[in-house]
């Protein structure tokens, strides 16, 4: 059977500087995602220690009834306001130089190659934890994801979900989306990757 991963990139942030949490619209996405994967027996949900992924997986645990453990090695490659006085701008340019350089080390966070190899790490021991056939959420940050799968799969692999999927990585993957994983003792495989089907018919955000 094996272990299948779901990871949720967190619901839409705000967009401030600082550990910020999600907006109304990234409440109803956590609301309509959490309906989604409650469909399925979950014996696990892990979060980034990040405000927006903790809210976003509290809508998800309240709806299985699952714990949610909060791990440190599923938090963002970099997160601004980490360096005190850096500009959005700074930020951004930092973040761009990581995605094109993947051993490149920033004055803050984590080069591209050490978030993948937390993001393994995590993945492993869970599959040591877990039996067999585990359904398990894991809920963090749209970089993690992408470090994490560009660093793993080949191209052709990912050429299969996007055709320009390492130039284009840091916009493929939506708030509230979910890629699913699968192990199957030795290996892994992307059975979807950043699926927002369940998002399709999401409510809007009320006005009133």
């Amino acid at each position: 059977m094996g272990t299948t991963f779901f990871l949720v990139r967190h619901g839409i942030k705000e967009k401030a500087i600082g550990d910020v949490p999600i907006t109304p619209q990234g409440i109803i996405q956590a609301q309509t995602t959490a309906e989604h994967i409650s469909k399925l027996p979950i014996h696990a949900i892990l979060s980034s220690p990040l405000r927006r992924a903790i809210e976003t997986a509290e809508y998800i645990a309240a709806k299985t009834n699952v714990e949610i453990i909060v791990d440190d090695r599923l938090r963002e490659r970099a997160n601004w306001g980490d360096l005190p006085e850096q500009t959005f701008q700074e930020f951004t340019q930092m973040w761009d130089k990581c995605t094109l350089e993947p051993d490149y080390i920033p004055p803050i966070g984590d080069s591209v190659k050490s978030a993948c190899k937390r993001m393994t790490s995590l993945l492993t021991s869970l599959a040591e934890e877990y039996p067999s056939g585990s359904n398990i959420i894991i809920v963090t940050h749209g970089g993690l994801i992408t470090d994490y799968i560009v660093n793993t799969f080949s191209e052709d692999v990912l050429h299969h979900f996007h055709p320009e999927f390492v130039a284009e990585q840091s916009s493929l993957v939506s708030e509230c989306s979910v890629t699913t994983l699968t192990y199957d003792g030795e290996n892994y495989a992307i059975d979807r990757f950043a699926s927002i089907e369940h998002l399709m018919n999401e409510p809007e955000e009320s006005t009133s």
